[in-house]
């Protein structure tokens, strides 16, 4: 199917019978238990004298969460197409990921958070039996985090063939020399496992050239620099770490699916992953819009409330009209990779990937806007959603790749005009 054209047959984008009870369950739990343990979980970073260490409290918030989110069945609804998972479709999904979306703890409350589920998705369609025994079955369980280290200091990311963290075989072992950067999750001291993203065959074709390797975290050799920071904030206890890698030895078996087959593996991943994000921005955009609604019929200002100040009437209703947009492209893109499978969704999901941000990144400001101080400062979620929307437009790549992959498919449609 070409970019633009109409969908042949029905899109059923609604939500179905199967989900309805899980979604009114999701939701539930995010606004009566996650939310409100927000701050106090962000208050704890630091008391335990290192903030990328848990506190006690800390660890009682995630994992009596978790707990509870295990035993009501609600857990891994990411695998839309696997035996271990529910059976879910991408649709289904997108509808739950917007509800984990509205609190920083909802995802990993039901084990659904990045980048764990983009390398549980790895270890799942191209883990061997033993990778996936070692890694996957406690990733599944939620008892470990993991990274994916691909973006690189000294060289435009965005362009994957530039890699050039070299891994090197010598005998039964890979030896790893370079730097990586954005190892999100890295900072957890649950993370065990590193995907890394190398340059194993520097003359072969340019999409042949990569491999992933698995390096456990602690692996001799390993030195995590700092924490970079994000709008001034190292965002901890998760953090997303700057580590070397000095003649850093794993064994061969390390290799994932095969050696010069990183690209494949690298999309393979990358597809679910963006439109996770992507739905999970629309959740926040939710939640920002409540918060702008509730404050300007809340406050007063010049003898009235500030709904009626201003173009505040007109900001709530493109806020609303733009949500809705977002969340039907959602959809749609979800509905192709259902369809036609991630490669052929490409172009649908370099759209919502540019799109959902955006569109939240605004809805947000608006209600920073609404704010006034507050809204700027810690008392209030919004400057931490605008600080994550913000980067989320370079994550997973940057907004300018996703509109070359959105061009580039509408322009093939008249690529042979006039041979």
């Amino acid at each position: 199917m070409s970019l633009g054209q109409p969908v042949v047959g029905a899109m059923n984008l609604g939500v179905t019978e199967k989900l309805r009870p899980l979604l009114e369950q999701v939701r539930a739990m995010v606004q009566d238990e996650c939310i409100p343990l927000e701050r106090e979980f962000e208050e704890e970073v630091g008391k335990a004298g290192d903030r990328f260490k848990h506190t006690p409290r800390q660890l009682e918030i995630l994992n009596g969460l978790k707990a509870k989110a295990r035993e009501r069945g609600l857990w891994n609804f990411w695998l839309t197409d696997s035996e271990r998972g529910y059976g879910l479709t991408t649709v289904e999904y997108a509808y739950l990921a917007e509800e984990m979306g509205k609190s920083p703890l909802g995802a990993e409350t039901f084990n659904c958070s990045a980048p764990d589920t983009g390398n549980m998705e790895v270890f799942e369609r191209y883990g061997t039996q033993a990778q996936k025994d070692r890694w996957l079955a406690p990733l599944l369980k939620g008892e470990i985090r993991s990274a994916y280290l691909m973006t690189e200091p000294g060289v435009a990311s965005s362009d994957a063939t530039n890699i050039a963290l070299e891994a090197r075989l010598e005998g039964d072992e890979w030896v790893l020399n370079g730097e990586k950067w954005w190892a999100s999750g890295a900072g957890d001291p649950r993370c065990k496992i590193y995907i890394v993203m190398c340059l194993t065959d520097a003359g072969a074709d340019k999409h042949k050239r990569h491999s992933m390797i698995l390096v456990p975290a602690g692996t001799p050799g390993v030195t995590v620099l700092r924490p970079m920071q994000v709008y001034g904030e190292d965002d901890a206890p998760h953090g997303h770490m700057h580590i070397r890698f000095e003649n850093v030895r794993v064994p061969a078996e390390n290799l994932v699916h095969g050696r010069g087959r990183g690209f494949e593996v690298a999309q393979g991943r990358l597809g679910p992953g963006r439109i996770h994000h992507c739905m999970r921005a629309i959740g926040q955009a939710e939640r920002a819009l409540e918060a702008l609604c509730r404050r300007a019929n809340a406050r007063t200002a010049f003898g009235k409330k500030l709904v009626d100040l201003g173009a505040n009437y007109d900001i709530i209703a493109e806020s609303r009209m733009e949500i809705e947009m977002a969340r039907l492209l959602c959809l749609k893109a979800a509905y192709m990779m259902d369809t036609v499978g991630t490669r052929a969704a490409a172009p649908w999901i370099s759209q919502i990937k540019v799109v959902a941000p955006r569109i939240a990144l605004k809805i947000t400001d608006e209600a920073v806007q609404m704010h006034g101080a507050a809204g700027i400062s810690q008392d209030f979620p919004l400057a931490r959603m605008w600080t994550h929307l913000r980067t989320l437009r370079l994550a997973d790549g940057p907004d300018a790749v996703h509109r070359r992959v959105v061009a580039k498919a509408e322009l093939k449609r008249y690529t042979n005009e006039g041979a």
